[in-house]
C-alpha cells in the first residue's frame, strides 16, 4: 500500500469531515469553579473537533501534511481556507492560555504535547502562510512542559496508550532538533538512560485497548534518538525476530467491536505497528523483507476500517498516514 494522490484525497476527506465537528467531544478538563462549566469551543477555539483535543491536533497535522505533499489535490484549497481561519494568533493565544489554568499541568501529557509540536513543525513548512509563526507560542509552551516533565519522570511509561513516553518523545524530537537543540539533547539523554539497557523484550501486548506497540515504539524511539547505536541495542532488545518471536508482534490485532471506542484502539495498533515495522525495516538488513511483510499484513487488517464508525474515524486517518508516509518495497 502506497500514498498516492487518490489515497491522500480519501484521507483528507475523512479528516475534513470531523476536524470541525463539535460534538460528541470528550474534554480533558478539570473544573475549578462553576465558571469552568463551559462548552469546549470556549476553551479550545481551534481544537474543538474530532471528538477530543489531541485527535483534533493530529487531524490538523494530517491535513497540513497532505496539503504540502499533494498541493494539487481537490481538498488542498479547503484545507488552506480552514487553516487560515483556525490558526490565527488570537485563537492560538486562547489555546495557550488554557495551560495557565490551575490543574492544567498534566493536560494532554505527553501525547497531545508531542502532536502539538509536530503540528507546529509541519505548519512552519507552509511558508506561504503564517500558520507556523502563529502556532509557535503553543508549541514552545508544550516544549517547556516536556523539559520540566523529563526532569521529574523517574520511570518511563510503557503502556500502549496516550501516556506512552517513547511515543511522545518521538513526536517531539523532530521539532526539538529544528527549534530547541537543548531539548533534543534531553530527549536523547532520557531515551538512553531509560531504555538503553532493555534486554529480551517479552512484548506482552496488545492490551485490550492499546493503539501503540510498547515494544516497537520504544525501538523506533531508540532508532531515532541513537541511530549509531541502534543495531547493537536492537539485537539485545528483540534478539529473535528472525524466528518471529515474540509472536505477538507479528499477528495483527483482532478488533471485535469497532463501535466501542476503546476496542477500536486496536485498529490504531495495527496501523502504528505497520508504521514502526516499515520504519525499522531499512535498519534490519537481515530481516528487512520480514518487517515489510508484517507491516503489510497489519495494514491490510485495518486500512479498510479507517472510516465507518466515528469511534475510529475521528483519529485513525493519522495513523494510516504515518504508515503510508514510510517507504516500502
Amino acid at each position: 500500500m502506497k500514498l498516492d494522490q487518490a489515497a491522500a484525497s480519501q484521507l483528507a476527506g475523512i479528516v475534513l469531515g470531523h476536524v470541525r465537528k463539535p460534538y460528541p467531544y470528550k474534554m480533558d478538563h478539570v473544573l475549578n469553579s462553576d465558571e469552568d462549566a463551559q462548552p469546549p469551543q470556549h476553551f479550545h477555539p481551534i481544537f474543538y473537533g474530532s471528538f477530543d483535543w489531541h485527535s483534533c491536533v493530529h487531524g490538523w497535522w494530517s491535513l497540513l501534511t497532505l496539503r504540502r505533499i499533494f498541493p494539487q489535490m481537490a481538498e488542498a484549497g479547503r484545507i488552506a481556507k480552514l487553516a487560515d481561519d483556525s490558526f490565527t494568533a488570537e485563537k492560538v493565544e486562547v489555546e495557550r492560555s488554557y495551560l495557565d489554568r490551575p490543574n492544567s499541568r498534566g493536560f494532554e501529557r505527553p501525547y497531545g504535547w508531542g502532536w502539538a509540536m509536530a503540528l507546529h513543525q509541519e505548519a512552519a513548512r507552509h511558508q506561504d502562510r503564517d500558520w507556523g509563526k502563529n502556532l509557535e507560542p503553543l508549541a514552545r509552551a508544550f516544549a517547556e512542559r516536556l523539559r520540566d516533565y523529563l526532569a521529574i519522570l523517574t520511570y518511563p511509561i510503557r503502556v500502549g496508550t496516550h501516556f506512552n513516553t517513547s511515543f511522545g518523545l518521538l513526536l517531539a524530537l523532530g521539532w526539538a532538533e529544528e527549534l530547541d537543540p537543548d531539548l533534543a539533547g534531553l530527549i536523547r539523554e532520557f531515551a538512553r538512560d531509560r531504555y538503553g539497557n532493555d534486554r529480551d523484550c517479552q512484548a506482552w501486548e496488545p492490551g485490550g485497548d492499546e493503539f501503540l506497540s510498547s515494544a516497537l515504539i520504544e525501538a523506533l524511539c531508540m532508532a531515532r534518538t541513537h541511530p549509531a547505536e541502534f543495531a547493537a541495542w536492537f539485537g539485545h532488545f528483540l534478539p529473535s525476530i528472525s524466528q518471529r518471536q515474540p509472536a505477538t508482534l507479528f499477528d495483527p490485532a483482532i478488533v471485535s467491536d469497532r463501535s466501542d471506542g476503546k476496542i477500536a484502539h486496536l485498529d490504531g495498533l495495527n496501523l502504528s505497528r505497520a508504521w514502526c515495522w516499515r520504519s525499522l525495516a531499512p535498519l534490519l538488513p537481515e530481516d528487512s523483507q520480514l518487517a515489510y511483510d508484517i507491516a503489510e499484513a497489519h495494514l491490510e487488517a485495518s486500512m479498510p476500517h479507517v472510516a465507518g464508525d466515528y469511534m475510529g474515524e475521528h483519529w485513525l486517518a493519522t495513523f494510516a498516514l504515518l504508515a503510508l508516509l514510510t517507504s516500502d518495497t
